[in-house]
């Protein structure tokens, strides 16, 4: 029987990047892939990490990480899928939710976003705007999320507008707003590279 961790991070690193143009959690800054810089991120309070990525890219990522793929049949269906995923693979408390293509967030951000979660889903929101992939989830919610992708129900806020979800102002968490700038566009990424000459 698998030991239940306290906490597991689940990094996303699926997307098709068509924005981007390539990868992105293999684009590099500093010498650093984007998903390295997530990964430590998450792996400095975790106690595992998973990354759930699509199948060609398996292969590409550090040998020592634990990568999987999205469970049949939610294959390519969204970061629901991937977080559900997530949860299937490692057997935690709570789970602690990032994006690939968010370089600049801390581990001081993620850390008290974690300390901060006792409901189902703890989201950090930006400018009003939430950014559900900074997100905490409570283990019961495994079950509510394979319920809603059985319904087709694939979209983050299928699941948020449901359940006991605390929004978190990210500048309760940082007096740096860019660490939670999402690199979706090759724009977003010279800014990015700004922000870090800084």
């Amino acid at each position: 029987m698998k030991q239940t961790k306290n906490v597991a991070g689940i990094l996303l690193a699926g997307g098709l990047s068509r924005r981007y143009g390539s990868p992105k959690a293999f684009a590099k800054v500093n010498g650093k892939h984007f998903y390295e810089m997530t990964y430590r991120v998450l792996n400095s309070f975790c106690d595992e990490v998973v990354i759930v990525t699509r199948a060609e890219f398996v292969d590409s990522f550090a040998k020592n990480h634990h990568v999987i793929i999205d469970r049949k049949p939610y294959v390519g269906c969204g970061p629901l899928a991937g977080i559900y995923s997530g949860m299937e693979a490692v057997i935690a408390k709570k789970y602690a939710v990032l994006p690939c293509d968010m370089p600049l967030i801390t581990e001081h951000v993620m850390k008290q976003l974690c300390h901060l979660h006792d409901r189902d889903i703890t989201v950090i929101t930006t400018d009003g705007y939430l950014q559900p992939l900074v997100s905490i989830w409570s283990r019961h919610m495994k079950d509510q999320i394979k319920s809603a992708l059985a319904k087709g129900r694939f979209k983050m806020t299928d699941v948020l507008d449901r359940f006991e979800t605390v929004k978190i102002d990210g500048k309760m968490l940082t007096d740096s707003p860019h660490v939670f700038m999402n690199v979706n566009t090759v724009e977003n990424d010279k800014e990015m590279r700004k922000w870090i000459k800084s």
